[in-house]
Protein backbone atom coordinates (compact mmCIF):
# COMPACT_ATOMS: atom_id res chain seq x y z
CA UNK A 1 0.00 0.00 0.00
CA UNK A 2 1.38 3.10 -1.04
CA UNK A 3 2.71 5.16 1.91
CA UNK A 4 3.43 8.83 -0.78
CA UNK A 5 0.89 9.80 -2.87
CA UNK A 6 1.84 12.96 -5.61
CA UNK A 7 -0.76 14.46 -7.41
CA UNK A 8 -0.68 15.85 -10.80
CA UNK A 9 -4.32 17.42 -11.69
CA UNK A 10 -2.87 19.60 -14.81
CA UNK A 11 -2.72 17.30 -18.17
CA UNK A 12 -0.82 20.37 -19.66
CA UNK A 13 3.03 20.16 -18.57
CA UNK A 14 3.83 23.23 -16.87
CA UNK A 15 6.51 24.39 -14.51
CA UNK A 16 4.60 23.01 -11.78
CA UNK A 17 4.07 19.86 -13.84
CA UNK A 18 8.17 19.83 -14.21
CA UNK A 19 9.30 20.32 -10.72
CA UNK A 20 7.30 17.93 -9.45
CA UNK A 21 8.17 15.39 -12.15
CA UNK A 22 12.16 15.94 -11.08
CA UNK A 23 11.16 14.74 -7.86
CA UNK A 24 8.97 11.94 -8.33
CA UNK A 25 11.82 10.39 -10.22
CA UNK A 26 13.90 10.58 -7.41
CA UNK A 27 11.29 9.42 -4.66
CA UNK A 28 10.30 6.40 -6.53
CA UNK A 29 13.50 4.90 -5.76
CA UNK A 30 13.14 5.51 -1.83
CA UNK A 31 9.12 5.05 -1.15
CA UNK A 32 5.96 2.86 -2.18
CA UNK A 33 3.94 5.59 -3.84
CA UNK A 34 1.59 6.62 -6.22
CA UNK A 35 1.72 9.72 -8.77
CA UNK A 36 -2.20 10.48 -8.90
CA UNK A 37 -3.98 12.44 -11.81
CA UNK A 38 -2.23 13.12 -15.22
CA UNK A 39 1.04 11.21 -16.51
CA UNK A 40 4.34 12.70 -15.88
CA UNK A 41 7.61 11.78 -17.94
CA UNK A 42 9.17 9.33 -16.15
CA UNK A 43 7.46 8.62 -13.53
CA UNK A 44 4.90 5.67 -12.63
CA UNK A 45 1.78 5.64 -14.57
CA UNK A 46 -0.92 7.68 -13.01
CA UNK A 47 -4.18 6.31 -10.79
CA UNK A 48 -7.14 8.14 -10.34
CA UNK A 49 -8.21 10.50 -7.26
CA UNK A 50 -10.80 7.26 -6.74
CA UNK A 51 -8.08 4.86 -6.60
CA UNK A 52 -5.88 6.88 -4.19
CA UNK A 53 -8.83 7.46 -1.76
CA UNK A 54 -9.46 3.60 -1.90
CA UNK A 55 -5.69 2.92 -1.49
CA UNK A 56 -5.51 5.43 1.54
CA UNK A 57 -8.36 4.01 3.77
CA UNK A 58 -5.92 2.37 6.01
CA UNK A 59 -2.58 3.42 7.24
CA UNK A 60 0.42 1.99 5.18
CA UNK A 61 2.45 -0.53 7.18
CA UNK A 62 4.66 0.73 10.04
CA UNK A 63 3.63 4.74 9.33
CA UNK A 64 0.64 6.15 10.93
CA UNK A 65 -0.68 7.90 7.65
CA UNK A 66 -0.23 8.32 4.07
CA UNK A 67 1.48 11.38 3.10
CA UNK A 68 -0.81 13.30 0.21
CA UNK A 69 1.73 15.99 -1.73
CA UNK A 70 -0.04 18.24 -3.62
CA UNK A 71 0.83 21.53 -5.47
CA UNK A 72 -2.30 22.95 -6.98
CA UNK A 73 -5.53 24.77 -5.29
CA UNK A 74 -7.50 21.39 -7.24
CA UNK A 75 -5.42 19.28 -5.49
CA UNK A 76 -5.58 20.84 -1.49
CA UNK A 77 -9.50 20.63 -2.19
CA UNK A 78 -9.27 16.76 -3.03
CA UNK A 79 -6.88 15.85 -0.42
CA UNK A 80 -8.89 17.92 1.98
CA UNK A 81 -11.68 16.41 1.21
CA UNK A 82 -9.85 13.12 1.74
CA UNK A 83 -8.45 13.85 5.31
CA UNK A 84 -11.73 15.95 6.48
CA UNK A 85 -14.92 14.48 5.28
CA UNK A 86 -13.78 10.83 4.43
CA UNK A 87 -12.02 10.46 7.66
CA UNK A 88 -9.02 8.99 5.72
CA UNK A 89 -5.91 9.09 7.47
CA UNK A 90 -2.99 11.21 5.51
CA UNK A 91 -1.70 14.42 6.03
CA UNK A 92 -0.98 17.03 3.45
CA UNK A 93 1.81 18.67 2.45
CA UNK A 94 1.72 21.72 -0.22
CA UNK A 95 4.58 23.06 -1.72
CA UNK A 96 4.46 27.18 -2.59
CA UNK A 97 6.10 29.34 -4.73
CA UNK A 98 4.53 32.22 -4.93
CA UNK A 99 5.85 35.40 -4.10
CA UNK A 100 2.77 37.26 -4.01
CA UNK A 101 -0.25 37.04 -1.55
CA UNK A 102 -2.96 34.68 -2.52
CA UNK A 103 -6.25 35.45 -3.20
CA UNK A 104 -8.61 34.49 -0.47
CA UNK A 105 -9.31 31.16 -1.36
CA UNK A 106 -6.05 29.82 -2.19
CA UNK A 107 -5.12 31.21 1.22
CA UNK A 108 -8.07 29.26 3.11
CA UNK A 109 -7.15 26.14 1.23
CA UNK A 110 -3.04 26.50 2.32
CA UNK A 111 -4.02 27.22 5.79
CA UNK A 112 -5.53 23.55 6.22
CA UNK A 113 -2.64 22.02 5.03
CA UNK A 114 -0.70 19.88 7.84
CA UNK A 115 2.92 21.02 5.98
CA UNK A 116 3.88 24.05 4.21
CA UNK A 117 7.23 23.84 1.97
CA UNK A 118 8.32 27.01 0.70
CA UNK A 119 11.05 27.28 -2.47
CA UNK A 120 12.42 30.41 -1.03
CA UNK A 121 12.61 32.35 1.77
CA UNK A 122 10.25 35.17 0.07
CA UNK A 123 7.58 32.46 -0.88
CA UNK A 124 7.67 31.54 2.97
CA UNK A 125 6.77 34.89 3.57
CA UNK A 126 3.27 34.51 2.34
CA UNK A 127 2.19 31.10 3.41
CA UNK A 128 1.32 29.84 7.07
CA UNK A 129 2.75 26.82 8.55
CA UNK A 130 5.94 26.77 6.94
CA UNK A 131 8.11 23.74 7.69
CA UNK A 132 11.19 23.66 5.69
CA UNK A 133 12.35 26.26 2.76
CA UNK A 134 13.43 24.02 -0.31
CA UNK A 135 14.80 25.19 -3.33
CA UNK A 136 13.41 23.51 -6.70
CA UNK A 137 16.05 21.44 -8.20
CA UNK A 138 16.67 19.75 -11.46
CA UNK A 139 17.30 16.61 -12.79
CA UNK A 140 21.24 16.88 -13.71
CA UNK A 141 20.68 12.99 -15.22
CA UNK A 142 18.09 14.46 -17.85
CA UNK A 143 19.32 17.58 -17.87
CA UNK A 144 23.57 17.70 -19.00
CA UNK A 145 25.79 19.73 -21.27
CA UNK A 146 26.08 18.63 -24.58
CA UNK A 147 29.59 16.84 -26.49
CA UNK A 148 29.28 19.13 -29.43
CA UNK A 149 26.96 21.92 -28.81
CA UNK A 150 26.88 23.10 -32.51
CA UNK A 151 26.61 19.76 -33.90
CA UNK A 152 23.48 19.37 -31.34
CA UNK A 153 22.32 22.85 -32.77
CA UNK A 154 22.72 22.16 -35.99
CA UNK A 155 20.64 19.00 -35.87
CA UNK A 156 17.62 20.63 -34.92
CA UNK A 157 17.52 22.43 -37.83
CA UNK A 158 16.78 25.65 -37.14
CA UNK A 159 19.17 27.27 -39.29
CA UNK A 160 22.04 29.63 -38.31
CA UNK A 161 25.04 28.95 -36.04
CA UNK A 162 23.55 29.20 -32.68
CA UNK A 163 20.80 29.09 -31.24
CA UNK A 164 19.00 31.43 -28.26
CA UNK A 165 15.37 31.01 -26.83
CA UNK A 166 13.04 32.04 -24.10
CA UNK A 167 10.74 29.02 -23.28
CA UNK A 168 7.28 29.27 -21.24
CA UNK A 169 3.70 30.63 -21.98
CA UNK A 170 3.67 33.00 -24.58
CA UNK A 171 1.90 35.75 -22.46
CA UNK A 172 2.85 39.31 -21.07
CA UNK A 173 3.46 38.02 -17.70
CA UNK A 174 6.54 35.68 -19.45
CA UNK A 175 7.24 39.02 -20.58
CA UNK A 176 7.82 37.14 -24.51
CA UNK A 177 7.29 40.37 -26.15
CA UNK A 178 10.21 41.50 -24.08
CA UNK A 179 12.30 38.70 -25.76
CA UNK A 180 11.06 39.49 -29.21
CA UNK A 181 12.59 43.07 -28.24
CA UNK A 182 15.64 42.51 -27.53
CA UNK A 183 16.49 40.21 -30.25
CA UNK A 184 14.94 42.38 -32.45
CA UNK A 185 18.01 44.79 -30.84
CA UNK A 186 21.08 41.39 -30.47
CA UNK A 187 20.48 39.75 -33.32
CA UNK A 188 21.71 42.37 -36.29
CA UNK A 189 25.03 42.15 -34.19
CA UNK A 190 24.93 38.64 -34.60
CA UNK A 191 24.66 37.45 -37.67
CA UNK A 192 24.58 33.65 -37.06
CA UNK A 193 22.37 33.42 -34.36
CA UNK A 194 18.62 32.36 -34.58
CA UNK A 195 16.22 33.10 -31.71
CA UNK A 196 13.62 30.68 -30.29
CA UNK A 197 10.29 31.38 -29.11
CA UNK A 198 9.32 28.17 -26.98
CA UNK A 199 5.93 28.08 -26.40
CA UNK A 200 1.81 28.34 -26.38
CA UNK A 201 -0.35 31.06 -26.41
CA UNK A 202 -3.86 30.08 -24.79
CA UNK A 203 -6.72 31.92 -26.11
CA UNK A 204 -6.56 34.82 -24.25
CA UNK A 205 -3.37 36.09 -24.93
CA UNK A 206 -4.12 34.98 -29.49
CA UNK A 207 -3.88 38.69 -29.91
CA UNK A 208 -0.37 39.49 -27.93
CA UNK A 209 0.91 36.29 -29.85
CA UNK A 210 -0.26 37.34 -33.43
CA UNK A 211 0.84 41.15 -32.83
CA UNK A 212 4.32 39.54 -31.88
CA UNK A 213 4.83 37.70 -34.82
CA UNK A 214 3.54 40.89 -36.64
CA UNK A 215 6.35 43.16 -35.55
CA UNK A 216 8.72 40.25 -36.23
CA UNK A 217 7.33 39.51 -40.03
CA UNK A 218 7.57 43.94 -40.07
CA UNK A 219 11.07 43.95 -38.75
CA UNK A 220 12.42 41.33 -41.52
CA UNK A 221 13.32 38.88 -38.99
CA UNK A 222 11.12 36.42 -39.37
CA UNK A 223 13.62 33.52 -40.12
CA UNK A 224 15.63 34.44 -37.11
CA UNK A 225 13.01 34.73 -34.88
CA UNK A 226 10.94 31.82 -34.59
CA UNK A 227 8.41 30.61 -33.29
CA UNK A 228 7.82 27.27 -32.57
CA UNK A 229 5.23 26.26 -29.87
CA UNK A 230 5.69 24.18 -27.09
CA UNK A 231 8.17 21.08 -27.17
CA UNK A 232 6.99 18.16 -25.74
CA UNK A 233 8.34 17.60 -22.26
CA UNK A 234 10.83 14.59 -23.24
CA UNK A 235 12.33 16.82 -26.00
CA UNK A 236 13.10 19.60 -23.81
CA UNK A 237 16.36 18.30 -22.62
CA UNK A 238 17.98 17.80 -25.98
CA UNK A 239 16.71 21.70 -27.15
CA UNK A 240 18.73 23.24 -24.14
CA UNK A 241 22.02 21.47 -24.56
CA UNK A 242 21.98 22.96 -27.94
CA UNK A 243 21.12 25.69 -26.81
CA UNK A 244 24.33 28.66 -26.60
CA UNK A 245 22.08 30.87 -24.45
CA UNK A 246 18.59 31.57 -22.12
CA UNK A 247 16.73 34.62 -22.07
CA UNK A 248 14.00 34.53 -20.13
CA UNK A 249 12.76 38.54 -19.09
CA UNK A 250 9.57 37.84 -17.33
CA UNK A 251 7.45 40.48 -15.33
CA UNK A 252 6.81 38.16 -12.92
CA UNK A 253 8.35 34.45 -11.98
CA UNK A 254 7.69 32.51 -8.48
CA UNK A 255 10.27 30.64 -9.22
CA UNK A 256 11.04 29.83 -12.61
CA UNK A 257 12.94 26.39 -13.72
CA UNK A 258 14.17 27.57 -16.85
CA UNK A 259 16.89 28.80 -15.91
CA UNK A 260 17.88 26.35 -13.68
CA UNK A 261 17.49 23.61 -16.47
CA UNK A 262 19.78 25.87 -18.76
CA UNK A 263 22.54 25.96 -16.07
CA UNK A 264 22.33 21.77 -15.77
CA UNK A 265 22.87 21.71 -19.42
CA UNK A 266 26.11 23.95 -19.56
CA UNK A 267 24.13 27.45 -21.23
CA UNK A 268 24.30 30.28 -18.68
CA UNK A 269 21.41 32.27 -18.87
CA UNK A 270 19.96 36.38 -19.09
CA UNK A 271 17.01 36.90 -17.03
CA UNK A 272 14.66 39.67 -15.13
CA UNK A 273 15.20 40.13 -11.63
CA UNK A 274 12.24 38.11 -10.38
CA UNK A 275 11.27 34.31 -9.32
CA UNK A 276 14.92 32.75 -7.92
CA UNK A 277 17.04 34.14 -10.73
CA UNK A 278 19.25 35.69 -8.48
CA UNK A 279 20.23 33.72 -6.77
CA UNK A 280 20.83 31.22 -9.74
CA UNK A 281 23.21 34.43 -11.53
CA UNK A 282 25.63 33.55 -8.33
CA UNK A 283 26.80 37.46 -8.67
CA UNK A 284 27.05 36.98 -12.04
CA UNK A 285 29.18 33.74 -12.64
CA UNK A 286 26.44 31.35 -13.99
CA UNK A 287 24.05 34.19 -16.04
CA UNK A 288 23.49 37.57 -15.71
CA UNK A 289 20.03 39.64 -14.04
CA UNK A 290 18.79 42.40 -15.50
CA UNK A 291 16.14 44.59 -14.59
CA UNK A 292 12.52 43.77 -15.26
CA UNK A 293 10.90 45.78 -18.30
CA UNK A 294 14.65 46.16 -19.35
CA UNK A 295 14.40 44.63 -22.93
CA UNK A 296 17.76 46.80 -23.99
CA UNK A 297 19.19 45.83 -21.34
CA UNK A 298 18.60 41.81 -22.17
CA UNK A 299 20.18 42.35 -25.23
CA UNK A 300 23.38 44.05 -23.91
CA UNK A 301 23.65 40.68 -21.17
CA UNK A 302 23.40 38.70 -24.00
CA UNK A 303 25.64 40.76 -26.28
CA UNK A 304 27.83 40.70 -23.61
CA UNK A 305 28.48 36.58 -22.61
CA UNK A 306 28.15 35.95 -26.06
CA UNK A 307 30.96 38.16 -27.29
CA UNK A 308 34.07 36.90 -24.53
CA UNK A 309 34.32 33.51 -25.49
CA UNK A 310 36.43 33.01 -22.26
CA UNK A 311 33.56 34.30 -20.31
CA UNK A 312 30.81 32.48 -21.47
CA UNK A 313 33.19 29.43 -20.96
CA UNK A 314 33.58 30.45 -17.62
CA UNK A 315 29.76 30.74 -17.01
CA UNK A 316 28.74 27.57 -18.78
CA UNK A 317 31.08 25.85 -16.64
CA UNK A 318 30.08 27.33 -13.26
CA UNK A 319 26.24 26.93 -14.26
CA UNK A 320 26.77 22.95 -14.09
CA UNK A 321 28.54 23.20 -11.09
CA UNK A 322 25.80 24.76 -9.24
CA UNK A 323 23.51 23.13 -10.32
CA UNK A 324 25.08 20.12 -9.29
CA UNK A 325 26.22 21.25 -6.00
CA UNK A 326 23.27 23.53 -5.15
CA UNK A 327 19.91 22.69 -6.65
CA UNK A 328 19.88 19.48 -8.12
CA UNK A 329 16.12 17.42 -7.32
CA UNK A 330 18.25 14.88 -5.37
CA UNK A 331 18.99 17.83 -2.99
CA UNK A 332 15.29 18.96 -3.83
CA UNK A 333 13.75 15.76 -2.59
CA UNK A 334 16.38 15.07 0.30
CA UNK A 335 14.88 18.47 1.92
CA UNK A 336 11.49 17.38 0.96
CA UNK A 337 11.92 13.98 3.11
CA UNK A 338 13.07 15.63 6.19
CA UNK A 339 9.52 17.28 6.15
CA UNK A 340 8.02 14.28 5.95
CA UNK A 341 9.91 12.02 8.19
CA UNK A 342 9.21 15.11 10.95
CA UNK A 343 5.21 14.56 10.16
CA UNK A 344 5.60 10.60 10.22
CA UNK A 345 7.43 11.00 14.03
CA UNK A 346 5.04 13.29 15.01
CA UNK A 347 2.30 10.70 14.33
Amino acid sequence: MPELFVTNFNRNFTGVSATAANVVRQQVRTHDMALVGHPLPGCPEPISARAARAMSRSAPAGKPFAIWHVRRNPEMQTAIWARDVLRLPIRIVFTSAAIRRHSAFPRWLISRMDAVIATSGEAARFVPNVRAVVPHGVDTDLFHPSENRAAAWTALGYGGALGIATIGRVRPEKGTDLFVEAMLRLLPDLPGAVALVVGRATREHHKFDLDLKDKVQRAGMIDRIRFINEVPAQRLPGLMRALSLVVQLPRYEGYGMVPLEAMASGVPFVGSDTGYFREFSAQGSTGLVVPREAAAQGADAARTLLADPARYAACAAAARDLAMSDFSAAREASGIETVYQQLWAEG
